[in-house]
């Protein structure tokens, strides 16, 4: 299964689907302008496709920190349902890490709610640990 990046609208709106399930809240209307933000602040998106429908997508980040260095991060990385337990997460990561490496990152970091166990197995078999609580505060109540 190939990876390659998502950079045009037509490849953006392909992984809507897949990035629907793990962000409920997106709706397709606000989807395509949001991503196109996020890319001009330095997002890329990837995606896995299987049999010409996305099936995995990965959106991550490179910046710098004094605490951790060169760090890539990765704000989402999903399957869509139909298609979890073939690998194609694990490919991602794989391919993730590999992308981090040809860029002279440091680390690569991530975050996962508390109740998604089987992400969490994923990341532990492929070397990720777990490192850190994470705190947020929603500003708009």
């Amino acid at each position: 299964m190939p990876i390659s990046f998502a950079e045009t609208p037509e490849q953006l709106k392909s992984c809507y689907p897949a990035l629907k399930e793990l962000r409920p809240h997106l709706n397709e209307k606000d989807y395509l302008s949001i991503m196109q933000t996020m890319m001009q602040e330095g997002v890329k998106v990837v995606m896995l496709e299987d049999n010409g429908q996305v099936s995995t997508v990965a959106c991550f980040r490179i910046a710098h920190y004094l605490f951790r260095g060169k760090n890539l991060y990765i704000d989402d990385l999903v399957t869509l349902p139909g298609n979890r337990g073939k690998g194609y997460g694990g490919k991602m990561l794989d391919w993730v890490k590999e992308y981090a490496l040809s860029q002279n990152c440091d680390t690569i970091h991530l975050d996962s709610e508390p109740t998604r166990h089987d992400a969490h197995r994923l990341y532990l078999n492929k070397g990720f640990v777990i490192s850190s609580y994470h705190f947020s505060m929603n500003l708009k109540k």
